[in-house]
């Protein structure tokens, strides 16, 4: 049956539409996606070509050079020594373990090392550089060179490590530099890209560690184009990075290593400040460390050693280390009692060995005591008693406040890792962490140091400064930035009554000029030197009632542990102070015997800048001082040439 004309003409409408939304959609899919092919190949053709580059240009950060420390004359105290090294990169090496198998036969490679080389290829990003050698010879650093091709990932490298010339004479000022630990990381908001370097550098103790955002500097950056096997074939361009700020610090190189050389032997430390600036001429704790043992990781004998040593060598007790100042308190006593007007310069107290205070007895160095005495006397012969009375007067608090003004119980604003507060103790201070009421018999104990009163050596250098010169000198350890000296702020007067300084000032003189005096046989004999001390020697046992009646046991005849502490400090010259000297040594028995010798013959070489002359030592001594002088000279021979042979 034929098929009538209408239907035929409405089915080809349908299918000529049908035909055209189709062809529209085709047309339209074919117009989007040239329209994308454009938009990938012209607009974003920058982009896929640095992907493309990606797979054979890496970019890599190159470690600044970290700024160096010099001394107040210029001398090196930090460098940074070119050290050889070969490092791999994971995602260049392919098959890391064949390739550390072919290394192996060239270069002796450290199983520590490589153990750690081996859990960072795997741990951190693979287009990280990761150490395998290190320290290695300029011969096998020659011969991975030559065998590149066959060491895919693996490039040999000149880098810098730090180095400390004078080895321990700075390791408890500048510290050290280690690699960057997870510790590191952790203490760290939002860690500069070049700490995560493997065993990059950074500060760890010390001004390293305290100025390290200035010493580091920033990093630079290296493109370089490898082959499909991750080698290294061009380097294409370099971004010099920053280079970081040299720091001139106010320590006299010759005169810390000095200082260092007349200690040896001793557990101790010695501080020496200028007057007039605050500048630390010499800080110096004994014994000291190498620090070039610690930057690129301390064997474990080597640190066994360091912490079974009696004599702690790892803390700085210069600014660290606390101790009863002992007689050295006992201007501080003086001050508080005369300047709140309890006392005054005239007053005398009887002293017959002791002091009965509270049903207990409060003992004088001297048995027999030391009859009528005021303050001169009483300084220079260093009895006890007049200062158990002058305490009772003022009471804690006057002593306190007057040790805080004088330097003691207060942070020292230093560029070094536990700087101590020490302890200027209070009625207040004494409930929070005992628990209990201030005593007569404590503030008895404080008038000459001991008790709960405690400060550090830094501390009591910077008190003896404030009494030479009436102002509140503050220590400084940096003395210029990248050639730029620091601003020195003239010291505020401390406010005291000059009339009673000049009193304390010339009952110092005594004790080291006076032949009662108890410092007198470490005297300055030159006239232009001669200098004013205080001796002291703290108690670091109980001293029964039964051992004082049968006679106390002499510090020789006790184990070296329960001996008493010797402290000594002064300043010099006399009539124009220019420094101010603490020395402590732990357990070395009397001050006048162990400490003050030491602190006449550093502040000799401080105001000679050298070695001083025979003649500014009592006829006595010279002898000795002879002998001292050529065993020194044999530690450090080049320190005791001529100063023209070194010019």
């Amino acid at each position: 049956m034929k098929r009538p004309a209408k239907d035929t003409a409405d089915s080809q409408r349908k299918i000529t539409r049908r035909g055209l939304i189709l062809g529209g959609a085709q047309a339209g899919f074919m117009t989007l996606l040239a329209l994308r092919m454009r938009y990938m190949q012209v607009e974003q053709a920058d982009q896929f070509r640095l992907l493309a580059e990606e797979n054979r240009i890496n970019i890599r950060l190159i470690p600044p050079a970290r700024g160096r420390i010099f001394d107040r004359t210029g001398a090196i105290v930090a460098e940074n020594a070119p050290s050889y090294r070969i490092t791999m990169v994971r995602e260049d090496a392919g098959d890391v373990e064949e390739v550390i198998t072919r290394l192996s036969k060239l270069v002796e490679l450290d199983p520590d090392l490589l153990k750690r080389a081996r859990r960072e290829l795997k741990e951190l990003r693979g287009d990280t550089q990761v150490t395998v050698a290190d320290r290695v010879s300029w011969d096998e650093i020659s011969r991975v060179a030559v065998n590149a091709p066959a060491l895919p990932g693996i490039t040999p490298e000149v880098g810098l490590s730090r180095h400390y010339p004078g080895g321990g004479d700075y390791g408890h000022i500048v510290g050290y530099v280690g690699a960057v630990s997870d510790r590191d990381l952790e203490n760290i908001d939002a860690p500069d890209a070049l700490l995560l370097i493997p065993r990059f550098q950074i500060g760890k103790i010390g001004l390293e560690v305290k100025m390290e955002d200035t010493l580091r500097g920033t990093a630079g950056t290296k493109r370089v184009e490898v082959n499909a096997a991750g080698r290294v074939m061009r380097e294409l361009d370099r971004k010099k990075g920053v280079a970081g700020q040299d720091i001139q610090i106010t320590v006299d190189n010759e005169l810390q290593a000095y200082v260092n050389d007349r200690l040896d032997g001793e557990s101790a430390a010695t501080v020496v400040i200028d007057c007039e600036t605050g500048d630390l001429l010499a800080c110096a704790s004994s014994p000291n460390y190498d620090p070039n043992l610690f930057v690129r990781g301390i064997s474990s004998a080597d640190y066994k050693a360091l912490l079974e040593n009696k004599y702690r060598p790892l803390p700085n007790k210069a600014v660290q280390g606390v101790y009863p100042p002992g007689s050295t308190f006992k201007m501080v006593t003086a001050l508080a009692a005369l300047e709140s007007g309890v006392a005054v310069p005239g007053d005398t107290v009887y002293c017959p060995g002791h002091l009965r205070v509270g049903g207990r007895r409060f003992h004088c160095w001297k048995r027999a005591g030391h009859g009528y005495v005021d303050l001169h006397r009483s300084l220079r012969e260093s009895c006890d008693v007049y200062y158990y009375d002058m305490a009772q007067r003022a009471g804690i608090e006057r002593i306190s406040d007057m040790a805080r003004r004088l330097g003691l119980g207060v942070v020292h604003d230093l560029p070094m890792t536990s700087v101590s507060q020490g302890l200027a103790p209070t009625n207040e201070w004494k409930l929070e962490s005992k628990g209990s009421e201030w005593l007569r018999g404590d503030t008895v104990n404080v008038a000459i140091g001991q008790g709960y009163v405690l400060a550090s050596p830094l501390q009591l250098a910077v008190m003896t400064a404030r009494l030479a010169t009436g102002k509140m000198i503050k220590p400084r350890l940096i003395k210029s930035i990248n050639g730029v000296e620091e601003a020195i702020e003239p010291p505020e007067d401390l406010g005291l009554n000059e009339n009673l300084l000049r009193l304390v000032r010339k009952a110092m003189y005594a004790v080291s000029n006076s032949n009662r005096g108890t410092a007198y046989r470490s005297r300055i004999v030159e006239d232009a030197f001669k200098m004013a001390g205080k001796t002291g020697t703290s108690q670091v046992r109980n001293i029964t009632k039964a051992e004082r009646a049968r006679g106390v046991t002499r510090n020789r005849d006790l184990p070296w542990e329960r001996r008493d502490h010797a402290l000594y400090v002064n300043f010099a010259p006399f009539d124009k102070p220019k420094i101010a000297v603490c020395v402590v040594v732990e357990h070395g028995g009397g001050g006048s015997t162990a400490a003050a010798p030491i602190a006449r013959d550093v502040t000799l070489q401080a105001l000679y800048g050298g070695e001083p002359p025979l003649t500014a030592y009592p006829t006595a001594d010279r002898a000795r001082i002879k002998e001292q002088q050529e065993r020194l000279r044999q530690i450090r021979p080049d320190r005791h040439k001529d100063k023209s042979d070194r010019a």
